[in-house]
């Protein structure tokens, strides 16, 4: 169309000049850019909604925004965390809302999907998991910390025996997913309102390394083992990955951390919470 407009010529026979017609954006038609809106991801998305009227209504198209919804988000929303959601509410409010970490069963564990794929991720603090001697403050302490999306972390001051075990039962749409755990060496604190850590009690971490350990109810185990030496930072030890086929029945996991020496102790290690992301091909979150 534009090398046709541009081909008119337009100095008349009747003395009259016409001006050469633009097309501007408003002209696109809306349907022509929600389609093409559809092809992008959602923060690419966001940001062309702001160019003008059309593409902030074509944006909000169900089309564009139900395949990149996961496959399970009715099951996330009514029976996971029991929301009240209007049948009425279009596809892009109920991203937006899925986008926001959600928590449920007690607090301690959190739920969310990824906002550039829309992959499901879970969290779980140390308190949703059983933790050798967690109740003996000779060993263990809850500390609140604003470095945890749950405000508190698992302390360990000293213990021989390290045991960490957890399970998960979790309706997850098909697709891979690895399993993290958070972990950081020494004490973080704040002084002058800049961090600082404490790695006076840090020792026992070298001479054994951490095992991880995954397996699935069909029998799939994977272990992985490290030393750690991640003085004052916090990092994901990746435990590893599992495969989801079938999304219209829960999968269940467990999952474990453990470093066993009687002869020598394990102090100042933080523990905040295992995740676990979805992933796609080479698209992590």
């Amino acid at each position: 169309m534009g090398a046709n407009v541009s081909s008119i010529d337009t100095n008349c026979d009747d003395g009259l000049n016409y001006l050469p017609f633009k097309p501007k954006l408003d002209d696109i038609p809306e349907a022509c850019v929600a389609l093409l809106l559809s092809y992008l991801d959602p923060p690419e998305i966001c940001k062309l909604s702001r160019i003008n009227r059309v593409f902030r209504d074509a944006s909000s198209a169900d089309f564009i925004w139900e395949p990149k919804l996961p496959s399970n988000y009715n099951y996330i929303l009514k029976e996971l965390l029991a929301l009240k959601v209007d049948d009425a509410l279009c596809k892009k409010d109920l991203f937006v809302k899925l986008s926001s970490p959600r928590s449920f069963d007690g607090g301690t564990k959190q739920v969310w999907i990824d906002k550039k794929n829309g992959g499901v991720c879970l969290a779980i603090s140390s308190k949703g998991m059983a933790i050798t001697g967690i109740d003996d403050r000779r060993y263990w302490n809850h500390i609140p910390t604003d470095e945890s999306r749950f405000q508190t972390v698992a302390y360990l001051q000293q213990i021989w025996w390290l045991e960490v075990d957890g399970d998960l039962e979790f309706q997850f749409p098909e697709g891979t997913y690895s399993l993290f755990f958070r972990l950081q060496l020494g004490k973080a604190t704040k002084r002058h309102k800049r961090r600082a850590c404490n790695y006076e009690h840090v020792h026992g971490w070298d001479l054994k390394p951490v095992q991880f350990q995954l397996t699935t109810a069909d029998d799939y185990r994977v272990t992985s083992r490290c030393y750690l030496d991640n003085l004052g930072t916090w990092m994901q030890h990746h435990v590893g990955d599992f495969v989801v086929k079938d999304a219209t029945v829960p999968t269940k996991i467990k999952y474990s951390l453990t470093q066993i020496d009687c002869t020598h102790t394990k102090d100042s290690d933080l523990m905040d919470y295992i995740v676990d992301f979805f992933y796609e091909a080479i698209n992590c979150w």
